[in-house]
């Protein structure tokens, strides 16, 4: 019996999402058993050009990480769209932009000076950027073309299935896996994360309370027992789609938001500062919070319904 074919692809992304497949720890071996990689460009010396003598649709699956930030990105993502079967948005960058998507707070033009001439260690008196094609020595190269706004995965092709996380957690990886080895798909456009908020998972004490001042962790004598928001620092637990087991809390560090939305929300930053509103002693409360857009939406501004700003 022919094995199913799987592919990996790594986008605009850390990489991270790659060492969490092998997370998996022994049960990788049972993945490598029961199906053939035929693409996955961090282990495999595959090249493009392999992908595109495929037959359409010859991928059974294929998990896509990363955000799309140019058009090498794009092409990739709609090439494998194109081969594969069952096309996954695999860590928060694919599902949500992650932050790589706190770029959209800027264009093209304003990073590339930043980047380029404005950074203390940068000496570029002729302010030369990259250029998307050269001539060397009669020979042109070419780069992809950086695009102004970061996207999801999902903003530029159709996706099947999503697991987010800043990297996906190994259980839920693990039980991807098995879900399809199976051939137990839940509905198309299910996320492989359970439908619950992280604060359903954290064992912190939840009481009743208003909020009258916002605080950074530093900023208190954290008991590590009582709910950080009883404790006036932000948590993004109630609006962030559980699956890791509140490792970070379990540790004594508050949620920052990876795993996106929750199951009841398309919007992760919009549900927290409502989840924020409603516990508030004052609307003023809301102002304390330090640099909002990276803390509400620090994973998933560009699946968000902002998704960028605009340059006035």
């Amino acid at each position: 019996m022919q094995k199913p074919k799987l592919a990996l692809y790594w986008s605009a992304s850390c990489g991270g999402c790659e060492i969490a497949v092998l997370d998996v720890n022994e049960k990788i071996l049972d993945v490598a058993a029961a199906v053939d990689i035929v693409f996955w460009p961090v282990a495999l010396d595959t090249k493009y050009k392999n992908i595109q003598a495929m037959p359409d649709k010859s991928i059974d699956f294929c998990f896509f990480n990363g955000a799309i930030r140019n058009s090498e990105n794009e092409k990739m993502a709609k090439l494998l769209r194109q081969k594969s079967k069952i096309l996954i948005a695999f860590g928060s960058c694919a599902c949500d932009g992650c932050v790589v998507g706190l770029a959209n707070l800027w264009n093209k033009e304003s990073i590339f000076k930043r980047v380029y001439i404005e950074t203390p260690s940068t000496i570029n008196p002729a302010s030369i950027f990259p250029q998307n094609k050269v001539k060397v020595n009669d020979k042109e190269l070419e780069l992809p073309v950086f695009y102004d706004t970061v996207k999801p995965l999902s903003h530029v092709v159709d996706v099947d299935y999503f697991i987010s996380g800043c990297p996906p957690p190994v259980a839920c990886i693990a039980n991807a896996f098995e879900i399809i080895l199976n051939n137990k798909l839940p509905p198309k456009g299910s996320s492989f994360l359970p439908n619950k908020s992280v604060c359903d998972e954290c064992p912190r004490e939840k009481k009743d309370r208003k909020i009258s001042n916002i605080k950074r962790i530093y900023e208190i004598e954290d008991d590590k027992i009582t709910c950080f928001w009883d404790q006036g620092v932000v948590c993004m637990g109630p609006a962030t789609r559980a699956g890791c087991g509140a490792q970070c809390l379990k540790v004594n560090v508050p949620c920052t938001g990876c795993g996106g939305p929750g199951p009841q929300s398309s919007d992760q930053g919009a549900a927290m500062l409502n989840a924020v509103a409603s516990v508030a002693a004052d609307p003023k409360v809301l102002s304390q919070a330090a640099d909002p857009v990276g803390t509400f939406y620090k994973y998933s501004l560009a699946n968000s319904i902002l998704r960028r700003k605009i340059k006035e």
